[in-house]
């Protein structure tokens, strides 16, 4: 009898102990298995109990994705902010650049190139882009928004955290809109604004959209070969730059361009310009991390950092060549530094944050001034002397200082030559493609509206030409 009493004692003991681990396992969170050698003697009631505990676990809720306030709230003051770098910012900055009688023409071709580009946006831009798994582009499942309400999410780079879709739209959209609003700079003063519209609308379709899926959209090509383009080093400036260059090329020199002073009216609003894209590229890059954490606020050092030290390095770099450093130089070191860091603001550390603006700011003084003459064309505004060569110092440099060993925020096993052959070829297809769209875009403008004014409306001015109006009353 009490042999009985024994048995049932030990049988009633083990169930009990089964109850107690069936009840812990949904609980508990997903846990890395234990070396043979760490097992415990009580684990021998494991594999009794492994198989109703892994159907309790199957059968136990998912966690729900959440949509912070404060996330949301964030998004929306950085979508703000980059709205503000492109107008007025943008718009002041090359405004102030321009002779007076083309202020106002430059200030029109920004903004209404940023209103036309958000618009197709939403038409089809995003779908394009973020919409599908395609190795190049997306496809139109979300043409017109189709599917997008108040309770659609889009993901972060958590993946718990969502946030309500429109503002990421929103949010991308200002990204598609400063990228073709950039490009102006380069043939200004002599374009006709039909022309700056058609291209536009043909550039951002089959050059824009396309660079934007395979960096950024799921199944893109270069996201799926592990390319860093934290913010825009390729999608926005890259890709922007050389469209320019292929403009100044296309569109053809100024009239008295080497010959006439063509020197910018008012450095006073350029230097407010800078000034507001400084400010508005915080949103820009620290926004690109989608949520309010700590990798917003790295993106934000390192866009304070990177930018200071571009403007030493360009103002450094000009009184070495020239005995002077100049506002002008000053304002275009912090744009310079600005893009460099653009790419990298999320993976490195601020002292390769500070290493990037620095070398950026030296190269991209190069760009506007040695290289510049030897390319031999008007880039009117330097948009590949700042934005290209930048953007390209910047994607190039994100694959050195994401190290860990370098202060970035690589994996234990990161390897520098590697990644900077990965951004070697995001480069390389990114200038290639923006080079081949960009010639046949203004090819097929020149055929239907024409690229150039007359000679009469340039020396005129864009002001009155192309829009009755001027910018000053005297």
């Amino acid at each position: 009898m009490k042999k009985l009493i024994a048995s049932l004692a030990l049988g009633l003991g083990l169930l009990m102990g089964g109850t107690a681990v069936m009840a812990q396992a949904p609980a508990a969170p997903a846990a890395t298995e234990a070396p043979a050698a760490d097992a415990k003697p009580a684990d021998a009631a494991m594999p009794a109990a492994a198989a109703p505990a892994d159907a309790a676990a199957a059968a136990a809720p998912e966690v729900k994705p959440t949509v912070d306030k404060g996330d949301v709230a964030w998004m929306m003051v950085a979508t703000l902010l980059v709205i503000f770098m492109a107008v007025p910012g943008l718009a002041l900055f090359y405004g102030g650049l321009v002779r007076s009688k083309n202020m106002l023409s430059v200030l029109m071709q920004v903004l209404v190139v940023f209103s036309l580009i958000t618009v197709l946006w939403a038409v089809y831009g995003y779908s394009l882009a973020f919409g599908g798994e395609g190795l190049i582009v997306g496809n139109l499942s979300k043409l017109f928004l189709a599917g997008v309400n108040g309770d659609s999410l889009a993901d972060t780079f958590t993946a718990s955290a969502k946030l309500p879709e429109y503002i990421f739209i929103a949010f991308q959209a200002t990204f598609a809109g400063i990228t073709c609003a950039l490009i102006v700079g380069s043939f200004a003063e002599r374009i006709k604004f039909s022309a700056v519209l058609l291209f536009s609308v043909i550039w951002f379709t089959f050059c824009y959209l396309p660079i934007a899926h395979m960096v950024w959209g799921s199944g893109g090509y270069l996201l799926s070969k592990g390319a860093l383009d934290f913010a825009g080093g390729t999608v926005v400036h890259i890709n922007a730059g050389v469209a320019g260059l292929v403009g100044a090329y296309m569109v053809g020199k100024r009239i008295g361009y080497g010959k006439e002073s063509m020197a910018p009216h008012s450095l006073t609003l350029t230097m407010v310009g800078a000034s507001m894209l400084w400010v508005g590229w915080f949103g820009f890059n620290a926004g690109s991390n989608l949520e309010a954490t700590s990798g917003a606020t790295l993106a934000f050092v390192n866009t304070l950092l990177a930018t200071g030290a571009a403007v030493l390095a360009w103002c450094v770099g000009e009184a070495l060549a020239k005995g002077k450093a100049s506002m002008l130089g000053a304002a275009s070191g912090a744009i310079a530094g600005l893009v460099a860091i653009t790419p990298a603001c999320g993976s490195v550390g601020p002292m390769g944050s500070i290493i990037i603006g620095l070398v950026g700011g030296f190269v991209c003084l190069w760009g506007v001034n040695g290289l510049k003459r030897m390319l031999k064309a008007d880039d009117s505004l330097d948009v590949f002397g700042v934005h290209g060569v930048g953007g390209i110092v910047g994607a190039l440099l994100t694959g050195v200082f994401t190290a860990p060993s370098l202060g970035g925020t690589g994996k234990a096993d990161f390897s520098i030559a590697s990644q900077v052959f990965i951004q070697a070829e995001g480069v390389v297809i990114t200038i290639v493609w923006s080079a081949v769209v960009a010639v046949i875009a203004y090819k097929i403008v020149d055929m239907l509206v024409g690229l150039r004014v007359t000679e009469e409306e340039e020396r005129e001015g864009l002001d009155i030409s192309s829009h009755g109006e001027t910018a000053y009353h005297r």
